[in-house]
């Protein structure tokens, strides 16, 4: 059975950091691309960043420069490090696994606010 366990999310202020974590079980993680994906309430769900199982990288404009995606095969996990937080970053947060199929996790929360 294949599982998306996200974890790090929470409160911090503007300008602030936090490291989402996302552990994968149940399928060959080198063999998956991984995806940050984020839903701010009353939106549609967005790409925020995208990291291959080649390694190719690609952001959403609004976050280059202050998110990083990166991956741990040996941990079969999946990061995202946000920095320079701003109010507008507030949303759900969902890693996303896209092999034949495509997995989600369960989402964490990310409020932004003084």
């Amino acid at each position: 059975q294949v599982q998306l366990v996200e974890s790090g999310g929470g409160l911090v202020q503007p300008g602030g950091s936090l490291r989402l974590s996302c552990a994968v079980s149940g399928i060959t993680f080198g063999l998956v691309d991984m995806a940050w994906y984020r839903q701010a309430p009353g939106k549609q769900r967005e790409l925020v960043a995208a990291k291959t199982r080649d390694g190719i990288t690609t952001y959403e404009d609004s976050v280059k420069g202050r998110f990083t995606i990166s991956r741990d095969n040996a941990k079969n996990t999946v990061y995202l490090q946000m920095d320079s937080l701003k109010s507008e970053d507030t949303a759900v947060y969902y890693c996303r696994a896209n092999t034949l199929r495509v997995y989600w996790g369960q989402g964490a929360q990310v409020t932004v606010s003084s």
